[in-house]
C-alpha cells in the first residue's frame, strides 16, 4: 500500500489543488511533492538490498484481458523513483509565483505518471503510465512555452506517440504468445518473448528500442529534442531532461534486454553503435552553440547516449554505471537548466555572446554554476565522474574503438562547457552584467541541495551502487545463463 500511496498522492494533490481557490498554489504543490518524497524515503529505509521485488501490490484490474494492477520496486526502480520524488519538489520551487494552479497540478500529474512507469510490473499498466506522462508535459510546453512552441511541441508529441504505439504493438504481440489465458504480467512476457524465434525477437527488439530511443533520445531519433528543450518553460525542460528521458533508459533495462535477449545479442551492437554516434554528433553540435539552453540540450543527448551504450554492453559495470549516471545526470541537468533560467530572468537572454563577467556582480551564483558544470564534465570527486568512468570502462571492455569514441564525451564536454562558463561568467564585461543580482534565498534553497548532492555522490557513490547491485547482478546472471544454454 505504501507504493500505491506514493504513486497516487501527487494525483490526489493535483485534484485538490484544482478545486481550491488559493493564491499559494506553489506552496501547496511543493508541500505535496515533499510529502511524496518523505514517503519514498521511508520506503527506501525499509528496502532490503537484495534482488527481490518489494512493496509489491498485485490485484486484478481488467481480468478478461489479463491486465492487472501490479506494481513493485527492486533496486533499479527504487533509484529512479527516488530521483523522481527527489527532484520534483525543487522543480516546483524553481518556478515563480505567477504560475497558475493548473501549472503545478500538471507537474504533480507528471510525477504520478513517472513513478508509475518506474514501478509497473504489468506491460499494459506500464504503457498506460508511459502515455500519461506525455499528456501533462505536452500541455506544459504548449501553454507556457515560447511563442513558437505550438509547432515544436506537436513534433515532440507525434514523435513520442509514434514510439509509444510501436511499443504497444510489440507488447501485444508478446502478450498473444503467453499461455492462455493471456496476461501482461512482466514475468509471463519475459518467458513468452524468450521463446520466440530469433527473427521475431529481432522485430520486437527494434520496435521497443525505437520507442525508448525516441524518449532518451538516441541518434537518429533525436531531432525533436533541442527545439523542444528551448521552447519549453524552464520547469518543463527540467522534467524532460532530469526525469522523463530516464523512462527510455529504464525501458532498456527493464523491458527490452530481459524480454528479448536473443534480439539484443544479434542487434544490440548496431543499437550501441547508434548511441556512440550520437555521443560524438551531439558533442560536436554543442561546441558551436551560442544559445545556452540548446548547448545543454545537446550535452544531455551526449550523456544519455553514453548511458545507453553502457547498458547495451550487457556488462555489470556498464549497467551499474548507467544507474548512478542517471541519478547524477538528473541532478546536474536540473541545476544547469535552473542556472540558465536565472540568467534568462535577470538579463532576458540565453545568448552567450550577450553575456560576460557575471562573476563581478554574482560571486555565489558563479561558484554554484562552476561546481555544477564540473560535475557535468565528470571532474573526479563529482557525481558525474563515477558513472562516466564505469560506462567508458564497460565500452572499452566491449570494443576498444567504441570505447575511444565514447570517451570523447568527456573531452568534448569539457570543451563546450568550460567555454560557455568562460564566455558568460569570466568573459569580457558587458553593460548587462551590472544588472545581474546574486542568488536569492529561494534560488539558494533550490541550488544548494543539488550542489551538495553533486559533491556527496562524487565522494560516496557506494550507497547508490549498493541499492541497485543485487538487481543488476541478478539480471546479468540470468542473461548469461540464457546465452550459455543457447
Amino acid at each position: 500500500m505504501a507504493l500505491t500511496l506514493l504513486i497516487f498522492l501527487p494525483l490526489i494533490a493535483a485534484i485538490i489543488l484544482m478545486t481550491l481557490k488559493t493564491r499559494h498554489a506553489r506552496t501547496f504543490a511543493a508541500f505535496a511533492a515533499f510529502a511524496a518524497l518523505l514517503i519514498n524515503l521511508w520506503v527506501a529505509f525499509q528496502f532490503r538490498t537484495d534482488a527481490s521485488v518489494q512493496f509489491e501490490t498485485d490485484a486484478s484490474w481488467i481480468s478478461s484481458l489479463g491486465i492487472r494492477y501490479h506494481v513493485g520496486l527492486d533496486g533499479i526502480s527504487l533509484l529512479l523513483v527516488l530521483l523522481t520524488t527527489g527532484l520534483t519538489p525543487f522543480i516546483i520551487l524553481a518556478s515563480d509565483t505567477t504560475r497558475s494552479r493548473s501549472f503545478y497540478a500538471l507537474i504533480l500529474v507528471m510525477e504520478m505518471a513517472l513513478v508509475g512507469v518506474f514501478s509497473a510490473l504489468d506491460g499494459f499498466l506500464f504503457y498506460i503510465f508511459w502515455e500519461l506522462a506525455l499528456i501533462p508535459i505536452y500541455i506544459l510546453c504548449l501553454r507556457w512555452g515560447a511563442a513558437n512552441s505550438g509547432v515544436i511541441t506537436l513534433k515532440f508529441f507525434i514523435y513520442t506517440l509514434a514510439g509509444s504505439l510501436l511499443m504497444l504493438v510489440a507488447l501485444i504481440y508478446v502478450y498473444f504468445h503467453t499461455p492462455a489465458p493471456h496476461t501482461f504480467d512482466i514475468q509471463a512476457l519475459y518467458d513468452a518473448a524468450r521463446g520466440l524465434p530469433a527473427g521475431h525477437q529481432r522485430m520486437v527488439f527494434w520496435a521497443l528500442f525505437i520507442a525508448f530511443a525516441i524518449k532518451m533520445p538516441v541518434f537518429p531519433f533525436h531531432t525533436w529534442q533541442p527545439d523542444t528543450y528551448q521552447a519549453a518553460p524552464a520547469q518543463g525542460t527540467m522534467l524532460l531532461s532530469g526525469i522523463m528521458l530516464k523512462m527510455g533508459v529504464y525501458g532498456l533495462i527493464r523491458w527490452l534486454i530481459p524480454l528479448v535477449p536473443q534480439g539484443v545479442q544479434s542487434e544490440g551492437t548496431t543499437a550501441l553503435t547508434l548511441a556512440v554516434i550520437g555521443i560524438v554528433f551531439a558533442s560536436c553540435i554543442a561546441i558551436v552553440q551560442k544559445d545556452l539552453k540548446r548547448l545543454v540540450a545537446y550535452s544531455s543527448m551526449a550523456h544519455v547516449g553514453l548511458i545507453a551504450a553502457g547498458i547495451l554492453t550487457l556488462d555489470r559495470i556498464g549497467i551499474q554505471g548507467a544507474m548512478i549516471q542517471m541519478i547524477s545526470h538528473g541532478i546536474i541537468v536540473v541545476a544547469l537548466f535552473y542556472v540558465i533560467d536565472i540568467i534568462q530572468s535577470r538579463l532576458n537572454t540565453e545568448d552567450m555572446t550577450s553575456l560576460g563577467a557575471i562573476r563581478l556582480e554574482a560571486p555565489v551564483f558563479s561558484t554554484v554554476f562552476m561546481i555544477v558544470l564540473l560535475g557535468s564534465i565528470a571532474l573526479p570527486l563529482t557525481s558525474g565522474f563515477v558513472g562516466e568512468f564505469m560506462l567508458i570502462n564497460s565500452l572499452f571492455r566491449f570494443d576498444s574503438w567504441l570505447g575511444v569514441f565514447g570517451a570523447l564525451t568527456m573531452i568534448l564536454g569539457a570543451v563546450y562547457m568550460l567555454r560557455s562558463y568562460q564566455v558568460t561568467v569570466l568573459g569580457e564585461e558587458r553593460e548587462a552584467a551590472g544588472l545581474f543580482a546574486d542568488l536569492t534565498t529561494r534560488e539558494r534553497v533550490v541550488l544548494y541541495p543539488l550542489v551538495l548532492l553533486v559533491l556527496v555522490l562524487g565522494v560516496f557513490p557506494s550507497p547508490v551502487l549498493k541499492v541497485s547491485e543485487a538487481a543488476v547482478d541478478s539480471m546479468v546472471t540470468i542473461l548469461q545463463q540464457y546465452y550459455t544454454m543457447r
